[in-house]
């Protein structure tokens, strides 16, 4: 049977409301208001959720992840004034000469696409002027990476409108577009490099996060496969993962101080390997860092302890993929979910209560926070349970707290084109 909630995933599927415009037409919809054309091409990035691989990046580790069918949309056409000119649908039109992409405090909402700008730009990518409007379906702060998503689109449409390659040292020989005007797909290599530009550019934005990992998996995903990511030699492998619905909660909370915590374990991460005379995390196993004592401070020791058994987890995890154990992936989704408990917190109590409702409902094979602000869970079940799980999940969380519950699944997506 057809999943209902495919185009809209994030509708709640429990409320008779009707259906907003499918998210394409939606962007086509918002350039042709704004501009007076259609656009000549439209680039979309996935959203992007880490099933087990907590900052993988600060440790050199490994992160297993999935790209998830909701976008950030941009759609483009270049211009010859020698400006670039963004809008959104909620938000006032930004426009500036294509030498000036500086951050504006009037528009803040454009820091993260002008910072691809000026990395673009640092690495001699050369561009003119063009009209973008923006569209991003992605929730905000729900740990999805929407940021990494709209660097990926800023690049690749840039990529489209005036084409060029990167290499270790910036731009080289452009590519060819073929007799219908297509541009060859990104080679593994450039995917890299395309994707350092969006943790570099995320970075210059002062956006936190794990840019890498969040960008390589927009960039690189496939449809209904999960990234076997390594952080240390930057490799990216698929695994299929079929028969199982990856099933997101979110219950509205966003407290600034859990996205905080989480910027802090990351330093602790990192602080961590320093106090232990290596380069990352990814050479320490838990036994070493229990073994450490007093040269850990008490919050570096339990970043280190959740991070080097995340590694473990992850590692675990591929194996378990490849075999198509979806029941022990979700063992190891519990056992994270344990650690962070134990370790770290980074939770609301909206969230620590939709993981217990999880763990009581038989059809829940396995649940963990996503990265963002502690209030939105990702659970994994069985494809055929997914809608009577929605259903109790959404029913109970009601039930508990006076509050209606967002729930969606989100299936397994294409990653940016």
């Amino acid at each position: 049977m057809r999943n209902r909630w495919s185009r809209h995933p994030f509708t709640n599927p429990h409320h008779n409301l009707p259906m907003p415009p499918p998210p394409d037409q939606a962007i086509l919809d918002l350039f042709k208001r704004h501009f007076g054309y259609r656009p000549p091409l439209v680039t979309r990035a996935p959203a992007t959720v880490t099933l087990l691989g907590d900052f993988a990046e600060a440790s050199d580790g490994l992160a297993l992840t999935v790209a998830l069918e909701r976008h950030v949309w941009l759609a483009a056409a270049p211009r010859t004034d020698g400006r670039i000119e963004i809008i959104h649908a909620d938000r006032a039109p930004e426009v500036f000469w294509i030498s000036d992409p500086r951050p504006s405090s009037a528009a803040p909402w454009t820091d993260g696409f002008k910072a691809v700008l000026r990395e673009l730009r640092q690495r001699r990518v050369h561009f003119n002027g063009f009209s973008a409007a923006l569209h991003n379906d992605i929730p905000p702060g729900a740990g999805l990476g929407e940021n990494a998503a709209l660097a990926a689109a800023t690049a690749l449409t840039l990529r489209k409108l005036f084409p060029f390659s990167l290499g270790e040292s910036g731009a080289t020989v452009p590519p060819k577009r073929n007799e219908r005007g297509e541009l060859p797909p990104l080679t593994a290599p450039e995917r890299l490099h395309f994707a350092r530009v969006c943790r570099d550019a995320l970075a210059a934005a002062r956006v936190t996060g794990e840019g890498l990992v969040e960008a390589l998996t927009t960039l690189g995903s496939r449809a209904w496969h999960a990234l076997q990511l390594d952080c240390r030699f930057h490799s990216l492998t698929t695994a299929p993962l079929v028969g199982t619905a990856l099933v997101m909660c979110d219950s509205g909370a966003r407290p600034a101080d859990v996205a905080s915590a989480r910027g802090q374990a990351r330093d602790h991460c990192l602080a961590a390997a320093r106090a232990l005379g290596v380069k990352s995390l990814r050479s320490v196993e838990p036994h070493m860092v229990r073994a450490a004592g007093e040269k850990l401070a008490e919050a570096g020791r339990r970043a280190a302890l959740h991070v080097t058994g995340e590694i473990q987890r992850a590692a675990a995890a591929e194996r378990a993929l490849r075999d198509e154990d979806h029941r022990q992936l979700g063992q190891y989704l519990w056992l994270n979910d344990e650690s962070r408990r134990e370790h770290l917190g980074l939770a609301t109590p909206e969230a620590e209560l939709l993981l217990e409702l999880a763990r009581a409902d038989r059809a829940c094979l396995g649940a963990r926070l996503t990265g963002g602000a502690g209030g939105v869970t990702l659970n994994l079940v069985p494809h055929h349970e997914a809608e009577p799980f929605l259903a109790r999940m959404a029913g109970a969380f009601t039930a508990r707290t006076g509050r209606t519950l967002a729930t969606w699944v989100g299936p397994i997506g294409e990653g940016a084109g």
